[in-house]
């Protein structure tokens, strides 16, 4: 039986050779994950079963090792590495495949895709910008301009705030209000608001003091459409009192805006405005309009939300990415282009958002490097080089003792 022990042998850390030059060669592919061999000893059938000889080995399995690989940064932000447990979820024309390389990019059809045109699944955002958790699609970058938006015409209709302060030590102003002339109002200020086709517009506001404590306001839009007064009040510590929310409602018609727009109805909030004993100042200016804006650029969260950003300073959620994890790894069918497949073996995919449960989280700019072990794997090839030499050896020596027998007279 030594032939065949030797043989078994020669055949076994042939293949470990193997495994390990492939490990050796993938030591700069992304994503990629050694790979170890765990050998077996193979015995005859006996009925007795005493004294029994062994009759070589074989490879009971070849296993990839799913640790973690050292994480490098980049500077495409849709190079993404899984830092924990987990895979990326790839459509092929339908077909789903898991992989831990995450260089993907943008294809011509507005799809995040890899080097062989897999497609990146994840949730996908509805027409309010919401993510919604379901059946996982393939991720849609959609680059058409962002929709203008109103001044007013947010969700929660804030319109415009001015934050701003009104010196108490200002004169009351007795001539009647007159645009064009500044010495018939003590302040001024501006800001730009929004209609409905994105067009920005500049609101003017004009502060006339016509008592203590009390103060007329003024606006226009555009320099025309002159609209007021409307009356503000402080109490004796300089807090605005009157109106009693600090609101002065702004209406404009088409053909106010002359820009083929909707009408503009927006709340000119002065909640945060005060009187105090110092010159006139703004300390804050926000408004809930914007233009219309083209996508700029993205980041990747890392709960894997992909959010784009727009040339008007607005962000839009997208997508999210997901991953899916197995019970069992090392049940997964490699089928190259370090892709795998699901199979009886490795457990149905266990699929969430990154971060969630056994998942680990996403780091945008950045690729997992492979775990290979160079070192180890160099000592590796040594061995399974003594264990090949070794088995020949046996080879040699039974040959040996079999030309003995042959040369007995």
């Amino acid at each position: 039986m030594s032939f065949q022990q030797g043989l078994s042998g020669l055949n076994a850390s042939s293949k470990a050779i193997d495994v390990v030059g492939n490990n050796i060669a993938n030591s700069g592919t992304v994503g990629f994950k050694t790979a170890n061999t765990a050998f077996a000893d193979v015995f005859a059938a006996t009925m007795s079963g005493i004294n029994q000889i062994g009759i070589g080995t074989s490879i009971a399995s070849v296993n990839q090792q799913f640790t973690q690989g050292n994480i490098t940064v980049t500077n495409n932000p849709l190079d993404l590495a899984i830092n924990g447990q987990g895979f990326f979820r790839l459509s092929n024309n339908g077909t789903i495949t898991w992989t831990r390389n995450g260089q993907f990019n943008v294809d011509k059809d507005g799809y995040i895709v890899n080097a062989n045109g897999y497609r990146l699944t994840g949730y996908l955002a509805n027409a309010n910008n919401v993510i919604v958790p379901s059946t996982p699609a393939e991720i849609f970058i959609n680059t058409s301009d962002l929709q203008p938006q109103a001044t007013g015409a947010s969700a929660a209709g804030t319109g415009l705030e001015i934050g701003l302060n009104l010196d108490s030590r200002s004169s009351v102003i007795v001539p009647a209000f007159n645009l064009s002339d500044p010495t018939t109002y003590n302040s001024s200020t501006s800001a730009t608001v929004y209609d409905s086709l994105g067009n920005p517009h500049l609101l003017s506001l004009y502060f006339r003091k016509t008592a203590a404590n009390t103060w007329d306001v003024y606006t226009t839009l555009d320099g025309a459409n002159q609209a007021g007064p409307n009356q503000i009040v402080f109490d004796s510590s300089g807090a605005l009192i009157s109106p009693a929310n600090g609101i002065i409602a702004q209406s404009y018609t088409p053909a106010q805006l002359g820009t083929g727009a909707a009408a503009l109805n927006f709340p000119l909030n002065l909640s945060g405005s005060t009187q105090y004993g110092s010159i006139f100042g703004i300390n804050s200016i926000k408004q809930d309009g914007y233009a219309s804006g083209r996508l700029s650029g993205l980041s990747v969260a890392a709960d894997g939300t992909i959010q784009g950003r727009y040339s008007n300073g607005q962000t839009r959620d997208l997508a999210q990415v997901v991953l899916g994890n197995f019970n069992n790894p090392n049940g997964l069918v490699s089928l190259g282009n370090n892709q795998w497949g699901e199979a009886a073996d490795s457990g149905q995919p266990l699929i969430g958002v990154p971060g969630s449960g056994t998942l680990g989280v996403i780091q945008s700019a950045a690729v997992e490097e492979s775990n290979v072990d160079l070192t180890a794997e160099l000592v590796n090839m040594i061995t399974y080089q003594r264990m090949y030499q070794a088995n020949a050896q046996t080879i040699k020596t039974q040959d040996s003792i079999m030309q003995t027998l042959v040369n007995l007279r």
